[in-house]
């Protein structure tokens, strides 16, 4: 049931109107749209987006919604080169009151219980666990939750950093800060020796990031069904 609960929402397509758009770091644009009032999501879920204000091939992307369910927006972040995709480039055409269309959101990318968590972002992998860290404050239920998060960033971006630190004052949530794969390694141990297959473990980065990071866990006898992985494929 809980999948078809999480997949049957792609079928609702919503217009969304652009509101701004503004650079979070080198490369890292976050693009602002309104929200309706019967819009919701599961935070760590993501929409597909599709461009409408003009004609190209590949006008679909999927995109992990960073804004948290309360929040009175739809917040998508992503990278973007000096020699972006057609997508890209026609996202960044967007003027103020302009359209896209999303589908869902979907996925099961979220927290289902007040289990320990840890949560592994890689780069722009941090965009769904801004909702999730998001919403458990604004839900004031996060003493309920052990939350570890681990951000690695090899450029030492820490998009969302300001936020994050303000979040990281909430008792029952910690961020880490890291850039080097050894670091991140010896904190996800940390986390697995003290508590094993009672814990939840989340990934949202770069594909070879999270297959990496997966494998790590199943090394360290983590469970598969303990391990949660959104993988972001570049275009």
């Amino acid at each position: 049931m809980g999948f078809f609960q999480d997949t049957l929402p792609i079928f609702k397509k919503r217009e969304l109107s652009f509101l701004e758009s503004y650079k979070e770091a080198e490369d890292v644009y976050t693009f602002l749209f309104e929200k309706e009032k019967d819009l919701t999501w599961k935070a760590g879920q993501h929409g597909l987006f599709s461009i409408t204000h003009k004609t190209i091939k590949k006008s679909i992307r999927p995109f992990s919604v960073a804004s948290s369910p309360t929040e009175n927006i739809v917040k998508i972040t992503m990278g973007i080169s000096d020699d972006p995709s057609d997508f890209k480039k026609a996202m960044l055409e967007l003027k103020q009151g302009m359209k896209v269309s999303m589908s869902g959101p979907v996925g099961s990318f979220y927290l289902k219980d007040n289990s320990p968590s840890l949560l592994i972002a890689g780069g722009i992998g941090i965009t769904p666990f801004r909702s999730i860290v998001k919403q458990i404050v604004a839900e004031g239920n996060g003493v309920q939750k052990q939350i570890n998060l681990l951000y690695i960033d090899s450029k030492k971006s820490y998009i969302y950093k300001d936020e994050l630190d303000g979040i990281a004052s909430n008792p029952s949530i910690s961020v880490t800060y890291l850039y080097s794969r050894n670091d991140l390694h010896q904190e996800i141990d940390k986390f697995t020796t003290l508590n094993k297959n009672n814990g939840k473990y989340f990934i949202a980065g770069p594909k070879p990031m999270v297959d990496s990071i997966s494998a790590h866990l199943k090394n360290n006898n983590i469970s598969k069904r303990n391990i949660k992985k959104d993988a972001f494929i570049g275009y």
